[in-house]
């Protein structure tokens, strides 16, 4: 009796010489229902995702899927008696996926191809950039089985595109390929069919050159919206003050003046 395969697939430069230092990814691997979300597969992926932004070697995520397919959305198949608490206990568990992408303090990539539908959209758009193929397929599917957009969606595609396409993509659920979301700013960076994963690991590995720390900074503040300017310059000023003290701003102080690369350690 073989083993069952795991359902998330991790990797860093220690298993792949093709990833960068510092960049772990994060794979999907569901393939004969697209990655869908199943309890099983989202709990690995939490786990996956509190493990990477908890390492002090993982400088960048990359998330992405297997058999040419981000992810499908939900598992419908397991969307038997889900009313009342047993429906709250599922977005629960959606919602602790979605801080952790969005709130952590390391920037995460989504590295789309194939079909990004439901809440698979959402998982995308969590991240800090999404690089799609061409001919990806991204629909906000919900609609369709009678179901509100969740993960997010409402705040992450206001944040993307105008108004009307938010309606377009979240009422009406209208499928756009790679190369439509690239246009509309859906998707940050667009890449020939095939391209995606090395097109996301090249940015990735420019994240993960950065210091760390202002970086999750910038993470966290930008992840709790829009703000009053006060309280904005109060996060700016605690913030700044921490990383004046930090080992990091002397390298990097220091790399400036002597004309130098910086070597930053997260500290």
């Amino acid at each position: 009796m073989t083993a069952a395969q795991p359902l998330i697939l991790v990797e860093t430069s220690t298993e792949s010489a093709a990833i960068p230092a510092g960049v772990q990814v994060i794979r999907l691997n569901y393939p004969s229902k697209r990655n869908a979300l199943s309890l099983a597969l989202r709990a690995e992926l939490i786990a996956a995702m509190e493990a990477a932004m908890a390492a002090p070697a993982v400088r960048a995520v990359v998330l992405t899927g297997s058999g040419g397919a981000f992810c499908a959305g939900g598992d419908i198949s397991s969307m038997q008696n889900v009313a009342g608490v047993s429906g709250r206990q599922r977005l629960a568990n959606l919602h602790r996926l979605a801080r952790l992408v969005v709130a952590g303090p390391k920037p995460v990539i989504a590295a789309v191809e194939g079909y990004a539908y439901g809440a698979g959209m959402s998982l995308a758009l969590l991240c800090d950039q999404v690089v799609a193929a061409s001919d990806a397929k991204f629909c906000c599917s919900f609609g369709k089985i009678g179901l509100m957009p969740d993960m997010a969606a409402l705040w992450t595609v206001p944040q993307r595109v105008n108004a009307g396409w938010v309606k377009r993509l979240l009422m009406l659920a209208e499928e756009i390929d790679g190369d439509t979301a690239g246009r509309i700013g859906l998707a940050d960076e667009v890449t020939a069919p095939g391209e995606v994963l090395t097109a996301a690991l090249a940015l990735a590995a420019k994240f993960a050159a950065l210091a760390p720390l202002p970086v999750g900074f910038i993470k966290t503040t930008l992840a709790r919206g829009p703000q009053p300017l006060e309280a904005l310059l109060a996060q700016e000023a605690d913030g700044q003050a921490l990383l004046f003290n930090s080992a990091d701003f002397a390298e990097g102080r220091d790399a400036f003046l002597a004309k130098r690369k910086p070597v930053f350690t997260g500290s």
